[in-house]
């Protein structure tokens, strides 16, 4: 059976795979340019990320998985905090308010045929203390994460609530990244995947 490639060195999506029964053949962690063009918007920002990682790491024969996650409050994108000032501004702009969490992913099959989906949540916070803004501010936890913050870790205390995908939200929604697999005829030796044989066929929808 084609290998199957992760465009990404995220642990976090590694284990979302692995709650599918999916060990990916090969980590191969594209090196793209992620600054948003001017003018971009948040869908189309994860959308063009996610196809261009998935491009980078592509190899003839392969399937490749790529995933872009963009936090947006309203128009506004956030970034992935560099300095504590940076994490900070985040934290205070999302709190007590709704925002927006996108994540795009790729898949390239061994033919060259790309696929994507793009999946949407939205996440309201509860209003931030200053001692809780401080104290998440010095664990750490924000380096690195969209939006300075990590749901699956200490701030799901901050999650007053969510509509969507948890999973997209960590960084790979799992329901649609089974079904680009399962769309486009990945299939993998010795039982993995069986989480994929669980879910009814759906072709999967092309972002244009």
């Amino acid at each position: 059976m084609a290998p199957l490639i992760l465009a990404s060195a995220s642990p976090r999506r590694l284990a979302l795979l692995a709650q599918l029964g999916i060990e990916p053949d090969r980590i191969a962690p594209a090196a793209i340019d992620e600054t948003p063009l001017p003018g971009e918007l948040p869908r189309p920002l994860a959308r063009r990320l996610a196809r261009a990682k998935a491009e980078a790491a592509a190899e003839p024969g392969a399937y490749t998985l790529a995933a872009d996650t963009v936090v947006a409050a309203g128009r506004r994108i956030l970034p992935k905090p560099a300095t504590l000032v940076e994490a900070e501004r985040c934290l205070r702009l999302l709190s007590g308010r709704r925002h927006r969490v996108y994540t795009a992913i790729a898949l390239i099959d061994p033919a060259g045929r790309l696929r994507e989906r793009l999946c949407e949540s939205i996440v309201t916070f509860a209003r931030l203390s200053d001692a809780a803004r401080r104290a998440y501010l010095a664990s750490g936890e924000w380096q690195g994460k969209a939006g300075g913050y990590a749901i699956q870790g200490l701030a799901a205390g901050f999650v007053r609530a969510l509509s969507g995908s948890y999973s997209g939200v960590v960084g790979l929604p799992l329901y649609e990244t089974a079904q680009l697999l399962q769309g486009l005829g990945w299939r993998a030796a010795g039982g993995q995947g069986a989480a994929l044989d669980l879910l009814g066929p759906e072709a999967p929808d092309s972002i244009t």
